[in-house]
């Protein structure tokens, strides 16, 4: 949506090709052709006659769905973003330093394996067929209606906000040291925008992320002074987590959050100059958690996680007093 906002803010004329759920939202002036892009026949008919400067695809998870937009949208546009991901990279890494050249390989995460098998498809028709491919490599993009966090269960963020607010312990991930980059939706937005009919976009991918880097516990600490509450945080290794379960860390920790991650930006500051992060991680935060608590609909309780989180807080707290016995 920060996307679609600045587009609309700079003058351009936009298309948002959706099933209509969030329409309530656009700015003014935002056309919307609604169809779902799973239905490829109802699609193509929807298109006909149109051709694009871009097409921005920000749901394609599996190369299908590249095959598919491929389909749709070969010789009807001069410009085709593919939002891959960060999770993507070499995991573990070599080097924490992350640069577009850094290798793509993920064994944790199937997720980030379809991404990378995307971006291999979508470049061979570049290659082969002159397809106008730029990929974007975002790493954790959050907005005002989720916290960023390490452990969450399925229903989101508010439980463990709700959690830190009732003074109850919280898990981090870890020891709650690993550096970790967070960046807020308006500040990718910028990058994004800033490729779109861009000559030195195409056949080219980019990360857009913040330069900033903070560890966990500086995230969960952020969150609790916010809610003016004092943080009880429970350390558990990433690995011990994810063989509990019932919830699967194999790829959102072991295969992503786990690992240190710095990236160097410069790749997209040569070819979008103005680029600059400004939303600083504490402000981002800060501002993400007052807009929860003023928007009930952002609540979600998540009671089966909550639980969770009790007997995985008492198995550690036991294990500690049975050793030090």
């Amino acid at each position: 949506m920060a996307i679609t906002k600045l587009l609309a803010k700079q003058g351009h004329e936009v298309i948002l090709l959706n099933r209509g759920s969030r329409n309530q939202e656009l700015p003014e002036g935002v056309r919307t052709i609604q169809c779902d892009i799973s239905d490829e026949a109802e699609t193509a008919k929807k298109l006909e006659g149109m051709n694009f400067d871009c097409v921005g695809e920000f749901i394609g998870f599996v190369p299908a769905q590249a095959e598919r937009d491929f389909r749709l949208f070969s010789g009807r546009t001069k410009q085709y973003i593919y939002i891959s991901s960060a999770s993507a990279y070499q995991k573990p890494l070599s080097d924490p330093v992350i640069t577009e050249s850094t290798p793509l390989s993920n064994p944790h995460w199937q997720y980030s394996r379809d991404k990378i098998a995307c971006e291999e498809y979508l470049m061979k028709q570049y290659r082969e067929n002159g397809f106008p491919i730029t990929i974007v490599r975002p790493s954790h993009t959050y907005d005002e209606r989720s916290v960023p966090l390490g452990v969450h269960g399925d229903k989101g963020s508010w439980q463990v906000v709700k959690r830190i607010m009732e003074g109850k312990t919280v898990i981090i991930h870890g020891d709650g040291s690993s550096l970790w980059t967070i960046t807020h939706n308006s500040d990718f937005a910028k990058a994004y925008v800033g490729l779109i009919g861009n000559i030195h976009a195409i056949g080219q991918a980019f990360h857009i992320t913040s330069d900033e880097s903070v560890t966990w516990d500086q995230i969960y600490s952020i969150i609790a002074d916010e809610l003016g509450v004092e943080l009880k945080a429970c350390h558990v290794s990433s690995e011990w987590l994810n063989a509990v379960g019932p919830y699967d860390f194999e790829g959102t920790l072991l295969g992503d959050k786990a690992c240190t991650v710095i990236f160097d930006n410069s790749k997209i500051k040569r070819a979008v100059p103005d680029f600059k992060a400004t939303v600083r991680a504490d402000q981002g935060i800060r501002a993400t958690v007052r807009y929860i608590l003023e928007h009930k609909e952002c609540q979600v309780d998540d009671p089966e996680f909550d639980k969770w989180c009790d007997k995985v807080v008492a198995a550690m707290q036991k294990a500690e007093k049975d050793f030090l016995n």
